[in-house]
């Protein structure tokens, strides 16, 4: 985890987060009436929040480093 997390600038929670949700929904992604249900687009509405916020984050952290 910690060198996919490196190498697309993501934190290794992230990464766990998105595993887990694979695996509990895997059947629904493969399946023949591949529907996009309401769950699934406020899944990922709640994921491109949470990737904005540590988007935001990082941001801050780099600044605060730099003008330190």
């Amino acid at each position: 985890m910690p060198q996919l997390a490196a190498r697309y600038g993501l934190h290794p929670t992230q990464i766990n987060s998105w595993k887990r949700l694979l695996i509990d929904q895997a059947s629904e992604l493969f399946c023949r009436n591949n529907n996009v249900s309401k769950g699934s687009r406020q899944t990922t509405d709640d994921l491109h929040r949470v990737i904005g916020q540590l988007t935001v984050e990082q941001r801050d952290f780099l600044a605060r480093k730099l003008y330190h």
